[in-house]
């Protein structure tokens, strides 16, 4: 001890302390109670971290401590990302913390119920304040990560439901420290893009996510993100996590929907009922079409039964015009047989007479008297014909063979049936079509 060579200073040994610690030690992760709390003007943070088996001194500095998501205070259970150094002017052992967050899910209840009792405060949950969600939304922005199960759910729900809805995904972080900033970023798109495309805009947003740990869902209960929800100017439905789950973005939101899957439902609930509706309605339709089509058809066929082909009404005309024309020739040779007895009579009259100028009156009466017969007789075959003319032109206009004659045609199968409509005729099936100068044969092609 009496050289004094080997002395060093008291400054000087919290200097070899201080840099073996930070060199040894570095960066550590610690987990403790916060206690004896200090909070200067500065804006830097004093604590001390104990457990049952110790305790260290921390410091905190002002450029952390605007990072933090919550207020700590005494008696909180806390995680810290630290670095292990020495205060020298004291000799001090203290970690220089760089991060801090809740641990456990006591204390994350805790902060919850802190930060919703202020915010219920301030009213941003106010019922009264709540923008209406649209019945009818005709462009709807979904904000949340494509790769989780949350948006195959949202996706396949509004493919189903109302697959003419206008989708459009926001990408944006739903978990860890970056996905509040990501969120508030997506919601600022939307602002954006709404100002810019007036006549496309958003008029809902749908924020999503699955479910998970308390942890999981933290991001949701950033006080930051619950203030730009309540800034908006568009609806926004909150789906984070499962039925029994809550976030502050649940509270602050105009409508909270229990999952993701349910927001989709919301979203698309009117379209859906409108399509069911319209379904019902189009199957009431076609049930009341499909009535009044058999019942027409029951009419038809009735009436079907009751009308003779025109083929069997030709043949009847036809029947009847012969029968009249026999008849008629009948007539007149019955009549020129009567005129002829009449004349061989009045010939046995004139013999038995003898006198020659009588006999020439006769002739020549019998002359004019035959030809008066046969004038009348002219007249009525003429008069005869005629009416057989109009009853010719009349079976005419309804023989569907005068109609091959304007260019239609009759087609006919195998069996000799009419072909009405395609649904008839099958694939290779030899047909008969008849024109009015003769008739094709045909092959169906399909």
């Amino acid at each position: 001890m009496d050289d004094n060579n080997n002395f060093i200073s008291v400054g000087e040994l919290n200097r070899k302390a201080k840099h073996l610690l930070e060199s040894e030690l570095g960066t550590v992760q610690v987990v403790g109670e916060v206690s004896n709390l200090a909070k200067p003007s500065s804006g830097h943070m004093y604590f001390t971290l104990k457990d049952e088996d110790g305790a260290v001194r921390c410091a905190m500095f002002r450029n952390q401590n605007m990072r933090l998501n919550f207020a700590p205070e005494n008696g909180d259970l806390c995680a810290v990302e630290a670095q292990v150094s020495l205060y020298a002017p004291r000799g001090d052992y203290q970690l220089i913390v760089s991060r801090m967050e809740p641990y456990g899910e006591g204390n994350l209840a805790k902060q919850f119920e802190l930060l919703k009792a202020k915010l219920e405060k301030e009213g941003l949950f106010d019922h009264a304040l709540k923008r209406e969600i649209p019945k009818y939304p005709i462009h709807v922005a979904l904000v949340t990560s494509s790769s989780t199960a949350a948006f195959q759910d949202v996706m396949t729900t509004v493919e189903r439901r109302a697959r003419n809805t206008q989708l459009t995904i926001v990408e944006a972080t739903v978990q860890g420290d970056t996905a509040p900033r990501s969120l508030i970023n997506a919601l600022e798109q939307i602002e954006t893009f709404n100002a810019n495309n007036p006549s496309n805009a958003f008029d809902l947003i749908l924020m999503c996510r699955g479910g998970g740990s308390i942890e999981d869902l933290w991001c949701f209960n950033h006080e930051d993100l619950a203030r730009k929800i309540h800034r908006l100017d568009i609806p926004l439905i909150s789906a984070v996590g499962h039925e029994i789950d809550f976030t502050i973005c649940d509270f602050v939101a105009d409508l909270r929907a229990p999952t993701p899957t349910a927001g989709a439902e919301i979203v698309t609930e009117y379209y859906y009922q409108s399509l069911e509706l319209l379904n019902d309605f189009q199957e009431k339709i076609k049930k009341s079409f499909q009535t009044s089509i058999n019942n027409e058809q029951q009419k038809i066929a009735l009436l079907k039964a009751q009308l003779k082909s025109p083929l069997s009404i030709i043949k009847e005309r036809a029947q009847a015009i012969d029968s009249m024309e026999l008849k008629i020739f009948q007539n007149i040779k019955n009549a020129l047989k009567d005129k002829h007895q009449a004349i061989s009579i009045n010939q046995i009259s004139l013999n038995q007479l003898t006198p020659s100028k009588k006999i020439k009156e006769i002739r020549l009466r019998f002359k004019q008297l035959t030809k008066e017969f046969k004038t009348r007789i002219a007249r009525r075959l003429e008069s005869d014909l005629n009416q057989l003319s109009g009853i010719e032109r009349r079976l005419n206009a309804v023989s569907p063979y005068s109609i091959l004659d304007r260019g239609y045609s009759i087609v006919t199968n195998s069996k000799q049936e009419i072909i009405k409509n395609v649904n008839q005729a099958k694939p290779s099936e030899k047909l008969s079509v008849k024109l009015s100068d003769g008739e094709l044969s045909v092959k169906v092609s399909k």
